[in-house]
């Protein structure tokens, strides 16, 4: 009996086509339509694990962690300078679904630099900003403002400690001018002191006291005065 052979049936050439465009693993570079490459890991067709883009309408580049096609995980991010052709640092840290999310630090072009925690690429948490004027803020942040409990220390040396909200000295804090000795201790609202007791602090060794120290306030009845403000504190909060 003869012995017929019949042709192998092959899938179409197309899906062996796809099947290697499929980006899985490490892989080499891969250039996008708009000039865009990446070189490093892929899953699914989405850049996953360790890999480096460069973006070519800015030439920013971008070397860390990726998780599902977004910058998630530990990177840096740098842009090209077109003077001088070199790349510099704007932010090294972590990153949550392609946005500054963690702990990291980031270089502005003015000099200045904030290192902290960050939310949605916004500094909320604990951070630290140096300003270009030689000013130094370190405490709480919200939203990209000073908010909560933190410290401002100015060149000079002066400094507020106290509450911030908004991205200004608002509520109970201390004012220290240690050019002059002095300490202005009381209520902010929305950076303007509203009420306070202005102290000497350390005024015999200050640089530039004033020239009357201010008077000692004695009270005739301290155990009554306090007894007082304390009423009237509960009565307010009742």
């Amino acid at each position: 009996m003869p012995v017929i052979k019949y042709p192998r049936i092959r899938d179409p050439l197309f899906y062996e086509w796809d099947r290697k465009a499929q980006k899985c693993g490490l892989r080499h570079t891969v250039y996008a339509v708009n000039g865009d490459q990446y070189t490093g890991e892929w899953l699914d067709n989405l850049k996953h694990g360790k890999g480096t883009q460069i973006w070519k309408s800015t030439g920013a580049i971008y070397s860390g962690d990726w998780k599902f096609g977004k910058r998630d995980g530990y990177g840096s991010y740098s842009i090209l300078d077109p003077a001088t052709k070199e790349y510099k640092r704007v932010y090294t840290g972590w990153w949550q679904n392609d946005r500054r999310g963690g702990r990291g630090t980031f270089f502005y072009p003015n000099g200045e630099l904030y290192e902290g925690e960050w939310s949605n690429g916004l500094r909320s948490g604990w951070g630290k900003m140096l300003y270009k004027d030689g000013s130094l803020y370190e405490g709480q942040w919200l939203r990209d403002q000073p908010n909560g409990q933190g410290m401002l220390r100015l060149p000079n040396g002066s400094r507020y400690e106290g509450g911030w909200k908004d991205g200004k000295k608002h509520g109970p804090g201390k004012y220290f001018y240690p050019d002059k000795g002095q300490l202005l201790e009381g209520i902010w609202v929305a950076d303007i002191p509203k009420c306070g007791a202005l102290v000497d602090f350390g005024r015999d060794e200050a640089p530039a006291p004033p020239q009357f120290p201010l008077p000692e306030i004695k009270l005739h009845d301290p155990a009554g005065v306090l007894g007082e403000a304390k009423a009237m504190f509960d009565d307010s909060h009742n």
